[in-house]
């Protein structure tokens, strides 16, 4: 009777350690605890509320403006609505769980709820980068194809945002039907895709989503926008000083792009493969957090560049403040078809004909409220058989310079 009593409390034993094992390696109970520090913790949950929380209010003020003003709403624009609308889900649907996750210290909502979260923000984060590559794109196809370029047609941008939600499911439904898989990540107060597994299967995913979700956006990017500045620089002899400051801040803008692009997703994508092909144990839970934030951080950063820095958006934010509407500045109303002629009409002969044409057509994708008015003399008294003037060509490098900020 004693060796049957003692056989039993050994096997309940045995299996309540078993079970509080599982549950703490398992996310399914709830009952995962982080691998940080309490301050750690506290840490992680103050940039996540930050994050979230402006993240949250510089999207939401983004779609408030594109609502309230009918200025802002052209083709260009609904592309930065995508971008807005992805990021605004990631800080509604995404940040609030990884930020009670950090202050509780514990991952709260289950396996279930862990394979949601690493699918939910991983569809996001990735309509959001393949917009930004859209956005560029666009830009430059509307430079280089003048004859497809209208400020009225919706049909190109809505298949660029189809495309973006589209490309993005079929990188981020393979790991919920077999290909890789969603679970803890770092510390175990976020899910992802599994970084650590050393399968064929895993490290296959894993490559293709750092190349095609990573690297192909970021070259369609530097590409595209490369492309704009030079030719912004082949108008330098128009006006020396005009072009030189233009050309300076289309080139710190750009730049700006790049470096917040590589400072948000590049150190996520780093970690990623450094967990996938690295010994066990080289990137810790405390180091794998930080690319994980910082990638989190583009919520924020991506409405300040694409639209605060941009004019229309900024001159409406003003008008919304000051309840008025947004001043025009010099912008009147004018159709950009109306615009080209007097440009197509003077390029035929001249020796600059492919530099003027190819300069004026960047303007076509604003809305037509955006584009500047060229003095009124020049209209009736254009000749057809003279080369552009640099008086004609001085309020094109303006329009260019507009279709990049607004």
């Amino acid at each position: 009777m004693l060796l049957s009593n003692a056989s039993l409390r050994f096997c309940a034993s045995f299996n309540s350690a078993l079970h509080a094992e599982e549950g703490h390696l398992d996310p399914g109970g709830g009952s995962q605890r982080s691998t940080l520090t309490p301050t750690g913790n506290l840490i992680v949950a103050v940039c996540l509320g930050f994050i979230g929380t402006f993240g949250l209010m510089n999207n939401l003020l983004v779609l408030v403006l594109y609502y309230r003003y009918k200025i802002l709403r052209s083709p260009i624009n609904l592309l930065l609505m995508n971008i807005s609308i992805s990021d605004l889900l990631v800080c509604v649907l995404g940040t609030p769980f990884s930020f009670a996750a950090s202050t509780q210290g514990r991952w709260l909502i289950g396996t279930k709820g862990c394979v949601w979260y690493g699918f939910a923000n991983s569809l996001f984060g990735i309509v959001s980068l393949i917009s930004l590559a859209v956005l560029s794109y666009e830009r430059y196809s509307t430079m280089m194809t003048p004859t497809e370029a209208d400020s009225s047609n919706y049909c190109k941008i809505c298949l660029g945002i189809s495309l973006s939600w589209v490309y993005s499911l079929i990188w981020t439904l393979p790991p919920l039907f077999g290909w890789s898989r969603y679970g803890p990540e770092g510390p175990g107060t976020t899910c992802s895709v599994n970084w650590k597994a050393k399968t064929a299967n895993n490290i296959s995913y894993i490559i293709c989503l750092f190349i095609f979700c990573l690297i192909v956006p970021l070259l369609v990017i530097v590409f595209c926008y490369g492309k704009l500045l030079c030719a912004i620089r082949q108008v330098r002899g128009v006006n020396v000083s005009m072009s030189r400051k233009r050309e300076q801040r289309v080139l710190f803008m750009v730049v700006i792009m790049v470096i917040c692009y590589l400072l948000c997703w590049l150190p996520y994508g780093i970690m990623a493969l450094l967990a996938t092909f690295g010994p066990p144990g080289l990137v810790t839970p405390e180091a794998s957090i930080i690319p994980s934030v910082l990638a989190k951080t583009s919520t924020v950063i991506n409405p300040v560049i694409y639209v605060f820095m941009n004019k229309q958006f900024y001159r409406c934010f003003q008008a919304l403040l000051h309840c008025e509407d947004p001043r025009r500045g010099s912008s009147v109303k004018s159709s950009s078809k109306v615009a080209t002629k007097p440009m197509r009409a003077g390029a035929l002969t001249g020796p600059r004909c492919t530099n003027d044409f190819l300069i004026m057509v960047a303007s076509l994708g604003q809305p037509a409220a955006a584009i500047p008015q060229l003095e009124a003399p020049l209209e009736p008294t254009f000749d057809v058989t003279k080369a552009a003037s640099s008086d004609i060509n001085l309020p094109v490098v303006v329009s260019l310079v507009d279709h990049l900020n607004g």
